[in-house]
């Protein structure tokens, strides 16, 4: 169990789904102890409603979550070199987080967290395949960064 990070981005492929939900999980488990942003390698999508409705259930709020990508996040001035630790939640996402942080000295993780989008055919098949996803975020920050 490590310490908790003072900076850390979570990166997926759309920050539609999972970034936004480790973003608000973490916000939830560890509230302002850590500063704590979210990403994707391109901004195409507007945040996932099944994404909204599994962290409701846990009062985790993300319906005002606006999808950016690592360029939109430098240009509004926020740098990759700020945060001490980037956790990538996909391959496409971990493959940019090493191209761009290449030359800094910070930490790039690998988290394979399952993406819930496309499985299931009913409602409740879907928000079960988003429930897991969910329940791999919290378990792997609890076990990283320990309980609150």
């Amino acid at each position: 169990m490590g310490g908790l990070p003072q900076s850390v981005l979570f990166c997926c492929d759309h920050n539609a789904v999972r970034s936004p939900m480790a973003e608000g999980i973490m916000k939830k488990l560890f509230g302002t102890e850590t500063y704590v942003q979210s990403v994707g390698v391109v901004n195409d999508l507007e945040i996932d409603g099944f994404a909204i409705s599994v962290c409701s259930e846990i009062d985790v709020e993300l319906s005002r979550h606006r999808s950016r990508s690592f360029e939109e996040m430098e240009e509004n001035g926020e740098a990759l070199s700020g945060f001490d630790v980037i956790v990538t939640l996909s391959p496409a996402s971990q493959r940019r987080a090493l191209e761009l942080t290449r030359f800094y000295h910070l930490t790039v993780e690998y988290w394979p967290i399952m993406d819930p989008t496309g499985i299931g055919e009913t409602r409740e098949q879907k928000l079960n395949a988003y429930r897991q996803t969910r329940e791999q975020l919290t378990d792997r920050m609890q076990g990283k960064w320990g309980q609150e």
